[in-house]
């Protein structure tokens, strides 16, 4: 590969995750201001509600927003799209609102005010995430990128609002969040000149009756994959309580920006590979899987060097002698990894073998989350890191093991034909 394609590949992926930089960015900031400005305890609060956030994020994506976006790419009538735009768009409204209850509820038992815009923000987050995954699929990149601007600016000016207020900073970031997702998705819509469309009739059901043998496996992957993903999380503040968790949280939050990289890439690369799927253009399907893990891995790689020089500049008073730095450095081996099996997993979901990536999960899953059990009843609960780093290991030497030979095949019986 000549310096050329390497600069198109590193000027398509800044383009391509453009969005989510500044979401990151943003996320980032939010989260270390919290850190100086409110207690562990709302603070680990506020980063079990993103956590929490993340898997419903993961079930919109797997219910609704992925299975739209093949569709989408896919379909060689607009009609058609439309169609199947209307029924996931549908079924991710009522995921949201369900979301969003249910983290209202819970917040109820530990807060006594903010609740309800704690949902709102999440059951917002979820909708917004959806809608910009259809749009991704339509090719409106650049409207994406200027809903992402709305929201991170909004954002940024509101929290900034609150933390100079300095008055019930928890509920106050939680009224920002959700108004900053709810302005997100209006941009969407307005800008695209389209309509949120909603139906609850009987064909919307039967359209997913249709699609749940394939569906309930990718529930099943997803919740197995959250459990290898974020079941170390929900441990540790189970066992140890929301205090213990606020400096793995605390160091986690500074390499967010990779998995929401990563998952941006995997926006994507879907509706390019399903077409390239659609029309067994496997050899270009393969130059894919080849060319991009390498820059995804210097990316990961530049960006871990950077956070852990600058992190005697942003490491909290708070966590002072939590062993912050060589938490960190788990916390970068950790993150660093979804970005080297995302090309594999995004060719698994596209063939909808939602069954290989359930089993690897649930393997990734037990070693991992047993290994965090054992650590937290022996050694300090900072060290559960090791085990969501062993499970993404695993995930990542399956997900090659798994792809590589059927791309192979795949490959040799196109140029056969």
């Amino acid at each position: 590969m000549n310096l050329q394609a390497i600069r198109r590949i590193i000027l398509r992926l800044v383009v391509m995750v453009g969005g989510e930089a500044m979401q990151s960015a943003f996320h980032l900031g939010l989260n270390i201001a919290l850190l100086h400005a409110v207690s562990a305890r709302d603070y680990g609060i506020f980063a079990l509600v993103m956590v929490v956030g993340g898997l419903g994020l993961t079930y919109i994506r797997a219910l609704t927003a992925l299975p739209a976006s093949i569709a989408i790419a896919q379909s060689r009538r607009s009609g058609a799209a439309g169609a199947y735009e209307v029924s996931f768009g549908s079924a991710a409204m009522l995921l949201s609102l369900l979301l969003g209850l249910v983290v209202t509820g819970v917040l109820g038992v530990w807060l006594d005010e903010g609740a309800l815009f704690g949902g709102a923000f999440v059951g917002l987050w979820a909708m917004r995430a959806h809608v910009r995954m259809v749009f991704f699929a339509r090719g409106r990149q650049m409207l994406v990128s200027t809903s992402d601007l709305a929201f991170t600016l909004s954002g940024t000016a509101g929290t900034a609002w609150v933390i100079w207020d300095n008055t019930h900073i928890l509920l106050h970031t939680f009224m920002v969040m959700a108004g900053a997702n709810a302005l997100g998705i209006a941009v969407l819509l307005v800008l695209g000149r389209r309509t949120l469309r909603l139906s609850f009739g009987r064909h919307v059901w039967r359209r997913y009756r249709r699609l749940w043998r394939d569906l309930k496996w990718s529930v099943l992957s997803v919740t197995i994959t959250n459990l290898q993903g974020q079941g170390m999380a929900l441990m540790v503040a189970a066992m140890a309580g929301p205090a213990a968790y606020a400096p793995i949280a605390a160091a986690l939050v500074n390499f967010v920006p990779l998995r929401i990289v990563s998952t941006a890439f995997a926006n994507m690369m879907h509706p390019e590979l399903s077409k390239l799927m659609a029309h067994r253009d496997f050899a270009k399907v393969g130059q894919r899987l080849r060319r991009w893990p390498p820059v995804l891995a210097g990316l990961g790689f530049l960006y871990g060097v950077a956070i852990l020089i600058a992190l005697p500049f942003i490491e909290p008073g708070s966590l002072e002698g939590a062993r912050f730095f060589e938490i960190s450095v788990l916390a970068w081996v950790m993150s660093s990894l979804p970005m080297l099996y995302v090309m594999p997993r995004i060719w698994l979901e596209i063939v909808q073998d939602y069954r290989s990536i359930a089993i690897l999960s649930a393997i990734a899953a037990a070693a991992g989350l047993l290994l965090v059990f054992v650590l937290l009843l022996t050694v300090s609960p900072s060290w559960a890191l090791l085990g969501g780093a062993l499970s993404e290991i695993i995930v990542l030497v399956g997900s090659w093991a798994i792809v590589r030979p059927r791309q192979r095949a795949a490959e040799a019986a196109g140029q056969l034909r």
